[in-house]
């Protein structure tokens, strides 16, 4: 099958790649004191100074961590979406998120001998994602069928339980609650290499096997019974890039907290500029999605400075809110609510 609209992805490609080149360098010099930025460049060529060798490198741990993440994110989102046939559905919609969330909470509160917090953390993520995955699926299945809508119904129902009883494990943390607080917010300056190195192997296989499943995407948005008829076994694929979906979301918001709404954004924007081919949508979504969390990162430094840095999940929620509103309300009228 041929890809169309060559040109338009290509500049889609390289407006991206400048987006992501530009706020790196501006991540990169952001620090204290401010670096210049022929003296990030010089870090990079190995000639900086020592003191901006401390800088630049904590700065490229964030900035690489905010380019996984949102990537995940955002391809995530774009899978779920041409799974479930929805412009709405996404990790965060969708609850899986939050389901993450409370196994981190619980990973920060509960200390297990000989597991180290760096590997707890995400197992648990990475089970409460997949159960909540498991339960909202189950939930909105209606005579063997998952309906889309009651399906995001279900998922923000879900969400808000799970939100409620990370609370409840916030409100009795004791001295752990300033922890469990900033990662609920969703923060990229508490990343380490450590965390890189476990999360960015996941982030890249999981984001490489759904890219796999793009032909099967395609099919599958035009209906399962259309699917079927091409030889897709549409449940076991469907499943499979749940599981898929899954491991990435937990993976992604193991260590940078509850980031939402990348996942909504990033693939309905270019799906109206590109098209709804999967083969171009899902890695132009993981560039996109790399691009507007650094970015949004950058934005976290400036908006509040007499504050500190602002966790990043309060912008992406700020920009994303209004756009899921606008998504509802056109669906409402689409559908006749």
């Amino acid at each position: 099958m041929r890809i169309r609209n060559g040109k338009r992805i290509l500049l889609c490609l390289a407006i991206l790649a400048l987006i992501v080149l530009v706020f790196s360098a501006m991540e990169l010099s952001w620090a204290a004191r401010r670096i210049p930025l022929n003296e990030v460049i010089d870090v990079i060529l190995g000639h900086g100074t020592w003191a901006n060798n401390l800088l630049v490198k904590d700065n490229a741990v964030r900035l690489c961590m905010a380019l996984f993440v949102g990537a995940g994110l955002a391809v995530c989102g774009c899978a779920m979406q041409a799974v479930f046939r929805n412009p709405m559905a996404s990790p965060y919609i969708i609850g899986l998120s939050s389901g993450a969330s409370v196994g981190a909470a619980i990973g920060i509160l509960v200390t297990v001998p000989f597991i180290p917090y760096m590997i707890l953390t995400p197992v648990l993520s990475f089970v409460f994602c997949f159960l909540t995955m498991l339960l909202v699926y189950g939930v909105s299945r209606i005579g063997g069928k998952a309906h889309t809508e009651t399906l995001i119904l279900t998922g923000i129902a879900v969400s808000s339980m799970l939100s409620a009883l990370v609370s409840f494990m916030t409100f009795i943390a004791g001295e752990q609650m300033a922890d469990i607080v900033f990662w609920s917010m969703g923060s990229l300056s508490r990343a380490t290499a450590d965390e890189l190195l476990i999360i960015a192997p996941i982030i890249v296989t999981g984001i490489l096997w759904i890219t796999s499943y793009s032909k099967d995407l395609n099919a599958m948005m035009l209906g399962d019974h259309h699917a079927m008829d091409l030889g897709i076994e549409v449940s076991r694929v469907r499943f499979y890039l749940l599981v898929l979906t899954t491991i990435v979301v937990a993976a992604a918001v193991s260590f940078a907290g509850t980031i939402g709404f990348v996942g909504l954004i990033i693939p309905h924007i270019f799906r109206i500029i590109l098209g709804p081919d999967n083969r171009v949508l899902i890695p132009v979504s993981a560039l996109g999605g790399a691009a507007f969390l650094l970015m949004c990162d950058y934005m976290s430094h400036i908006v509040a400075m007499q504050y500190g840095v602002l966790p990043v999940g309060i912008l992406t929620a700020m920009i994303g809110a209004p756009y899921f509103i606008y998504l509802l309300r056109r669906k409402k009228t689409e559908i006749g609510w």
